[in-house]
């Protein structure tokens, strides 16, 4: 979500921001997201320093969650990165379209309060852009936790991978991978039910909301 406004904020300048935010934008939608996740693996990993290579691949105790999952590894940290930049372009399209909605008199007339150009990016346009995108937004991030099934392929132990495993172990293909769509599924659904209660509510919507399940509950049917 950061990346996304960072990227959305860099295209609404003049220059070489806009023209790097643009960019980023068209080689991240326009590649698949496996060959970036093997790109910073295996390529851009390669290039850091030594020291911080060593200091990634050491075994760090305070960085650890149950059952034993390192945070602090090569393959967690380049799937977050590319995972999260890929999102990010995404999410800076989505935001790039609820900004197109905002009325441009709002911006005048925030302008005309004495607002500065920042203030009115953090006050009046980007709210109401979360607003207008969220529904959008929280497509890509359930696209995002889909996704993050591909991680798999540089060796990070998330859900797919761990029913590759047991399926070699004891050849159960069917068992193995069933369970872990039904994982999926859950995960899906729970966070499609948080995102969606965390999102901004409109006042005509909740309006709206309440109207409907008074009538319901009173056997009037859907407004």
């Amino acid at each position: 979500m950061v990346l996304g406004i960072v990227i959305t904020t860099l295209r609404l300048e003049r220059g070489p921001p806009r023209w790097l935010a643009i960019a980023i934008i068209e080689l991240f939608r326009n590649t698949p997201l496996l060959v970036q996740l093997l790109f910073w693996y295996f390529a851009a990993f390669a290039l850091l320093p030594r020291g911080w290579k060593m200091w990634i691949a050491a075994d760090h105790a305070w960085a650890v969650v149950p059952p034993g999952v390192p945070l602090i590894a090569p393959e967690f940290l380049v799937a977050t990165w590319g995972l999260a930049l890929f999102t990010a372009v995404f999410l800076a399209e989505e935001l790039r379209t609820g900004l197109a909605a905002v009325p441009a008199g709002q911006i005048e007339a925030a302008r005309a309060q004495g607002l500065g150009r920042l203030d009115v990016l953090r006050f009046i346009l980007l709210p109401q852009a979360v607003a207008n995108a969220w529904q959008p937004m929280v497509g890509q991030l359930l696209n995002l936790m889909k996704l993050s099934s591909l991680a798999s392929s540089i060796g990070l132990a998330e859900i797919t991978y761990q029913a590759r495993t047991i399926e070699s172990y004891n050849a159960h293909s069917v068992e193995a991978f069933a369970a872990g769509t039904l994982l999926y599924l859950a995960i899906g659904l729970i966070m499609s039910r948080i995102l969606v209660w965390l999102g901004p509510h409109r006042p005509g919507s909740l309006r709206r909301s309440s109207a409907e399940a008074r009538l319901a509950a009173t056997g009037g049917g859907a407004l």
